[in-house]
């Protein structure tokens, strides 16, 4: 799948069952939530934090997953909103990143 194509499977999604799009604030919020579910996950999984049961810990990965997936789809419902091509946007930081880190992770002694 393309990011096009999620862009548009998502918001067929929200045509389809999601009635319409929240507003572009309560989705902020409600990205913001998604993301401190991910940090939570990422804290049981690969920090100090234990997992609140053994269902937890045996799907952690599935969960994670899940909540990235999360993540993502309230990403490209805030993207339609606003009216932005995520695929174009990810070429042109990709491109960007390249251009303005061309040495500056490799002369990086923290990561050697």
């Amino acid at each position: 799948m393309t990011l096009k194509e999620m862009q548009s499977g998502v918001d067929q999604w929200i045509q389809n069952f999601g009635v319409r799009y929240y507003s572009e604030l309560t989705n902020t919020a409600i990205l913001a939530e998604e993301c401190g579910e991910v940090a939570r996950m990422m804290a049981r999984i690969y920090g100090d934090q234990s997992f609140k049961n053994n269902d937890e810990k045996n799907n952690a990965m599935q969960l994670l997953a899940s909540e990235m997936a999360d993540v993502l789809f309230v990403l490209t419902c805030l993207a339609n909103q606003c009216g932005i091509d995520l695929q174009q946007a990810m070429v042109a930081n990709m491109e960007y990143k390249a251009h303005r880190d061309q040495v500056r992770h490799q002369s990086n002694s923290k990561l050697q």
